[in-house]
């Protein structure tokens, strides 16, 4: 029988010494904890925090490093496009200069064949005129003879007749209203 002195057990509630020992292990495991572990686990934190900040400060210094680059770049390309153009005028204006030295060149080529072929005309119109006169001559001199019925072997007067005959030729007048003229020569 139990007694009312005697109170059932509270299943919720451990027993005096139950907790005093628990209390004592965890004195301990917290001694040890705070003073080995807490430590090193602040240390190990520390050391990543510190990490992490160098990497941050490196990432920003080469962020930085990259932008002045970068700028560098940009300056040296825009220089780059500036040089460029400036070449490119000067090559489309020598272009430009070449062409017309060739043009004049061509035109003085073009003048100078043009004069040749010119001199050369008349050269040949020069050497046909007097081969023309020497046939022309021979031949009105042979006519002359076959009409007249005398032969003109006279150089002189050949020459003469010959020279009046091409000379009216040249004036357009016919050959018979000089005919008298040929006959008192």
């Amino acid at each position: 029988m139990i007694h009312a002195d005697e109170a059932a057990p509270n299943v919720l509630l451990p027993a005096g010494y139950d907790i005093f020992w628990s209390l004592v292990v965890t004195v301990i495991i917290g001694f040890f904890f705070f003073k080995y572990l807490l430590p090193k686990l602040n240390a190990i934190l520390d050391e990543r925090t510190a990490k992490i900040e160098g990497g941050l400060a490196l990432a920003e210094k080469a962020q930085a490093e990259a932008a002045s680059a970068k700028a560098d770049v940009e300056r040296e390309l825009a220089e780059a496009r500036k040089e460029a153009a400036g070449i490119r005028e000067e090559a489309v204006s020598d272009g430009g200069q070449i062409v017309i030295d060739a043009r004049a060149k061509a035109q003085t080529e073009a003048n100078r064949i043009a004069e040749n072929a010119q001199r050369q005309i008349d050269a040949e119109r020069q050497a046909a005129v007097v081969s023309l006169r020497t046939e022309v001559g021979g031949l009105a001199s042979e006519l002359a003879s076959r009409i007249v019925g005398e032969s003109l072997t006279d150089d002189a007067r050949q020459s003469r007749v010959i020279d009046r005959f091409l000379d009216e030729l040249d004036a357009g007048v016919p050959s018979g209203a000089t005919g008298s003229r040929d006959q008192e020569a």
